[in-house]
């Protein structure tokens, strides 16, 4: 009991070395070092569900023209396939809050890992439209839940020096999942590209055997009642919630403006956006995939550094200019002025977009959620978060295709305006969370 006291309180040296006892003969250093072995293995079974998350993301991109061919999918048919993963996605972010505070954040990790190999499975073995939604869809039940669970699961088990580092290593294994996405789906059939997808689900049920569950996790449900009777409170309209109306208000807004900005209309369109420019699509999948996993590393190394206000308004306003080149790119295409820039600036508006992202607006958003809100809250706010998130990717993803038709200079353009906006969002409103421990980082925010 006295350890659930510790948890909660956010006692550091007991977070350091979550649900690990100690032998009186042991040496504190060699403490601390066992401790931090076993957060370094709990975070890396953790992010196989990242990198999970970024294989289905990243699967409707390099398969799209295989698929259409194969199975004979309209435009419209493959726009719903690419899109459905995310009306999965919402109904996983709904129920993710209420799964990973009942079943556990392991129990969370190993359903949704199973509900990903099913909806894997049913994609292989599809040979029509309706039976690859279905996959698809299941596919986005699963990552929804992940999205959710594993960086809560992160900021959990970490001590906060690294705390903000480990969280980003969730988003740096999402790019790393999309990235070997499109990359060996320039060389592999559609079909093998979802069977390679079951691998890190198998490696995240296989890792959880080995892991401790969150120690926040176990602190809370020790105490049930009070637990449930916060629940109650917090589904009504009474004092609790205009407690936290701050913390929820920043991560609803930081999570509209990362998705209403456009990055799922680039990753899951990215092919038809080079073809469309004039420029090979193979080759700029691979380009844009080596540049995210490169510029999230780096991101992650800044982030306990920089902290997290600087890399959010740097991002925004990269992704702000990544934008406003695509439109100037499609802009002078439909105009017929300056031709040979057009596949220039496309690349380099795609470019300068997903690198943008990757240092800040793909992680910072996730690694603040986590810190923001506290335990007995994290479950109904974390699920509505999430759900925003899955909201906004799909509405980005559904209509893009529509907004193309109307005019892609014009939606791109939108993208950018969306992007200012939320530069001022993160300037007047985001907190800087960096150095303070869960328990501190509430406290403010309350205060």
């Amino acid at each position: 009991m006295a350890r659930n006291r510790e948890v909660e309180h956010g006692n550091d040296v007991f977070m350091s070395q979550p649900l690990m006892g100690t032998q009186s003969e042991e040496t504190e250093s060699h403490v601390k070092h066992k401790g931090l072995r076993m957060v370094l293995l709990t975070t890396s079974v953790a992010v196989c569900g990242s990198f999970e998350f970024g294989s289905c993301v990243g699967y409707s991109a390099p398969t799209q023209f295989g698929i259409m061919k194969d199975i004979g999918l309209s435009l419209t048919e493959y726009s719903v396939f690419g899109s459905i993963l995310n009306i999965g996605a919402v109904i996983g972010a709904m129920t993710s809050g209420h799964v990973a505070d009942f079943i556990g954040r392991k129990g969370a990790m190993r359903m949704s890992s199973t509900i990903c190999i099913l909806g894997w499975l049913w994609i292989y073995l599809s040979r029509g439209a309706v039976s690859l939604d279905i996959g698809r869809f299941l596919m986005g039940y699963g990552i929804g839940i992940l999205s959710y669970v594993v960086p809560v699961f992160i900021a959990e088990i970490t001590p906060k020096n690294l705390r903000g580092a480990l969280a980003t290593a969730n988003q740096l294994l999402i790019v790393i999942g999309i990235s070997v996405s499109f990359t060996l789906g320039a060389f592999l059939t559609w079909r093998a590209l979802a069977l390679i997808g079951i691998v890190p689900c198998i490696l995240l049920i296989v890792g959880l055997q080995f892991i401790p569950e969150s120690p926040r996790w176990l602190a809370k449900v020790s105490r049930k009642r009070e637990f449930e009777s916060a629940l109650r409170t917090l589904r009504g309209e009474g004092a609790d919630i205009s407690q936290e109306k701050c913390e929820i208000e920043v991560g609803v807004g930081l999570m509209v403006f990362q998705q209403l900005g456009g990055i799922n209309a680039i990753v899951f369109y990215a092919s038809q956006i080079f073809a469309s420019a004039g420029f090979p699509p193979k080759v700029g999948n691979i380009l844009y995939s080596l540049l995210q996993v490169v510029v999230t590393a780096l991101g992650a190394s800044l982030i306990d550094r920089a902290g997290r206000r600087p890399l959010l308004l740097v991002s925004a306003s990269g992704l702000f200019l990544g934008s406003f080149l695509l439109g100037i790119s499609f802009y002078l295409k439909a105009s017929q002025l300056s031709l040979n820039w057009v596949p220039v600036l496309a690349l380099s508006g795609v470019l300068v977009y997903i690198g943008s992202f990757s240092v800040g607006m793909g992680a910072v958003p996730w690694v603040i959620m986590s810190e923001i809100f506290p335990i007995n809250l994290k479950g109904i706010a974390g699920s509505l978060v999430t759900l925003v998130n899955w909201l906004g990717s799909w509405l980005v993803s559904y209509t893009f295709n529509f907004l193309s038709v109307w005019s892609t200079y014009g939606a791109f353009f939108v993208y950018s305006a969306i992007c200012a906006i939320g530069i001022g969002f993160i300037f007047k409103v985001v907190p800087e969370t960096k150095g303070r421990t869960l328990e501190e980082i509430q406290a403010s925010m309350n205060s």
